[in-house]
């Protein structure tokens, strides 16, 4: 049975920290994992292959308040404000070992959840959903000790202006040019449909839990301990977050 978690909005740090701790957990044999949480406050996360100092302007973080994090996935560097995050933790049995299937058959629930908002998407390979040809949701996996983590964003607004603010463009000559095309290239549910944020999250739950036997559930104590414990022991950590 399939536990959902239910929605938190936690620090970048803690928000990496969970995913790893119910990792850990479902490693060990426990149930797999829904899960659906916000960024509070408002963040930058890195791929885990990425460098902080290349990829993002620490000053403009530093200046409005806005926190970063290395992730364990791979990819490009994402700002997380008015989204809604999820993420899908279980053993990798429970899916294709082709990564590209996997991907398919996980971004799926997010096509359904949009078409209960009256958004029509579509999977575009490897890891993005469009609609109407832009993109409205980005995805991130990896698998360690026989355990998927893939996790992504559901762009509920975007504000492009001050998300380059944030991250680094190695050409400032081309980063009008590059905003421009970003804004052609990426729409919100917002921008989409006028619903609110809450009933972007039902549809989520709703999409991601179809078929599945489910029950809503709270961290347990020990991955609660073991999130904080690794949040500060690494994510928060310098040898973490500036290694590349």
């Amino acid at each position: 049975m399939w536990r959902v978690i239910n929605y938190q909005e936690n620090s970048a740090a803690m928000n990496m920290a969970i995913d790893e701790a119910l990792s850990d957990s479902v490693a060990k044999g426990d149930d797999p994992v829904i899960r659906f949480y916000g960024w509070k406050p408002s963040a930058v996360s890195i791929g885990y292959f990425q460098s902080l100092e290349k990829e993002v302007d620490l000053d403009q973080c530093k200046k409005h308040g806005v926190e970063f994090v290395r992730r364990r996935t791979g990819g490009g560097a994402v700002y997380h404000d008015e989204e809604i995050t999820y993420s899908i933790i279980a053993r990798e049995a429970l899916f294709p070992g082709d990564i590209l299937e996997s991907y398919r058959e996980i971004c799926r629930c997010i096509v359904d959840s949009l078409a209960l908002l009256g958004i029509d998407s579509e999977f575009k390979p490897i890891n993005d959903i469009i609609t109407n040809g832009k993109k409205i949701s980005g995805n991130a996996q990896t698998r360690r000790n026989g355990v998927l983590l893939q996790h992504g964003t559901v762009i509920y607004g975007v504000d492009v202006d001050k998300m380059f603010s944030l991250l680094k463009v190695p050409d400032e000559k081309i980063k009008d040019k590059l905003i421009a095309t970003v804004k052609e290239r990426v729409t919100s549910v917002k921008q989409q449909k006028g619903v609110s944020r809450d009933e972007l999250l039902q549809a989520l739950i709703q999409g991601f839990t179809r078929g599945k036997n489910f029950r809503f559930v709270s961290l347990s104590g020990q991955e609660e301990e073991r999130a904080v414990r690794l949040a500060e022991e690494r994510y928060r950590r310098n040898e973490w977050n500036f290694w590349r």
